[in-house]
């Protein structure tokens, strides 16, 4: 069954780091989002076709996106947090043909003043 599950959110205090897991089965992985309360979905991190990450500009210089290709995961790793990072954070995919966008279920992250 194809699908994506997050792990390592969490509350930490601002300047602190987390890093954050998506484990992928049948999917190809293509990068984070989040969602802070009352506000859209944005992107903070995606793969592109070539060697490089595009990074949200909010986020560029503070969040390192790196990946497994043996276990098939990716990895957020994310330093000098803020308060304005508070966001469930997603992971998002695609099925091997392309036709088909997946998310996983998300993974909250707090970040106290």
């Amino acid at each position: 069954q194809a699908q994506l599950v997050e792990s390592g959110g969490g509350l930490v205090q601002s300047g602190g780091s987390l890093r954050l897991s998506c484990a992928a089965t049948g999917l190809i992985i293509k990068g984070w989002y989040r969602q802070a309360p009352g506000k859209q979905r944005e992107l903070v991190a995606v793969l592109t076709d070539g060697p490089e990450t595009n990074y949200a500009d909010s986020v560029k210089g503070r969040f390192v996106l790196s990946r497994d290709h043996a276990k098939n995961m990716v990895y957020l790793q994310m330093t000098n947090l803020k308060p304005d990072d508070t966001a469930v954070y997603y992971c998002n995919g695609d099925d091997f043909t392309g036709s088909n966008n997946y998310w996983g279920k998300g993974t909250l992250v707090t970040v106290s003043s």
